[in-house]
């Protein structure tokens, strides 16, 4: 190794793999963040994939230019991050799989998937006449990367998309609601899907009034963060039968054994796994070879959203 190379350390043979061939100028060395850094100054540190914050202490007396995570999300890390680094998340490596599996919740619960399921696993034939997706009215709570890639997929199943973020504008594909609208938006909705950040402003923003304001027999899709929601208005909602839910995340996470979530039919759980798909290594490579290249030419790294 050269005293000029830039150091890239991966976490995994799986990413070193998938990075391929290296530029010149560059050495790459796998460091999985659980003991000491191999080498003081590493100029590119890409954490374990859903490891949470607690690795990053390992970072601390280490020499970093990009600290590169594997994941949109950055909940915690302004805590976690020691001094003196700077701190890029994974936009453009997730969205694709993310609303792939939020169009695969949404219209597996629609069309009683889950029902065929169990009738089938015990043997038995149970035709039912379930909800469309088509003519249904989708609220997006979140209009982000991935909030997009979900009205791009929605598009070919004649939905009526109402799109909203943080605040009012007007967007390319129509107008989008601010979240202040959220209380008069709630009610029109046949299926609800949110997809925002974790924050002071987003914590247990699914709440008994939130989930109250749903008409009966609505659908809750959420892919955000499982702190997003209350669980405990959830299950009193779902016990009750009044609406469906399909979460790719709970709180706690992992949801424990036994939960009584787990057994309710009118309830899809998947553990966490939006951007769990082979979508995903070709992409983070790719993300991190445009990192690579934009250290090496001294320019200004991609979605940093912190410095520590």
């Amino acid at each position: 190794m050269s005293k000029k190379d830039l150091v890239v350390s991966v976490p995994d043979e799986a990413l070193r793999r998938a990075f391929g061939d290296i530029p010149d100028g560059v050495d790459v060395i796998e460091w999985d963040m659980a003991g000491p850094a191999p080498v003081d100054a590493i100029d590119v540190v890409v954490p374990p994939y859903m490891s949470g914050t607690a690795v990053l202490a390992a970072l601390d007396g280490v020499a970093t230019q990009l600290v590169q995570s594997q994941s949109i999300g950055f909940d915690g890390v302004a805590d976690a991050l020691p001094p003196g680094h700077v701190f890029a998340n994974a936009v453009s490596v997730h969205e694709t799989s993310t609303a792939e599996l939020a169009l695969a919740l949404i219209l597996a619960s629609q069309r009683g998937l889950p029902d065929f399921v169990r009738a089938a696993g015990e043997g038995t034939w149970a035709p039912a006449r379930h909800a469309s997706l088509a003519d249904r009215t989708v609220l997006l709570v979140g209009y982000g990367g991935v909030g997009k890639a979900i009205e791009e997929r929605l598009r070919g199943f004649e939905t009526t998309v109402v799109r909203v973020a943080s605040r009012a504008r007007d967007g390319e594909n129509g107008h989008v609601h601010g979240i202040d609208e959220l209380a008069a938006l709630l009610p029109q909705a046949d299926i609800v899907v949110v997809g925002v950040p974790l924050g002071e402003n987003t914590r247990h923003l699914i709440d008994d009034r939130f989930l109250s304001l749903m008409e009966d027999g609505s659908l809750l899709v959420n892919i955000s963060r499982g702190a997003v929601a209350d669980t405990g208005a959830l299950l009193e909602h779902a016990r009750r039968g009044r609406l469906r839910l399909a979460l790719d995340v709970t709180d706690p996470e992992p949801l424990p054994d036994g939960h009584p979530l787990f057994a309710l039919p009118n309830v899809l759980i998947t553990p966490h796994v939006g951007g769990a798909s082979s979508a995903m290594m070709p992409r983070m490579a790719r993300l991190l070879h445009r990192q690579v290249k934009a250290l090496l030419r001294g320019e200004d790294p991609e979605n940093v959203v912190l410095r520590s």
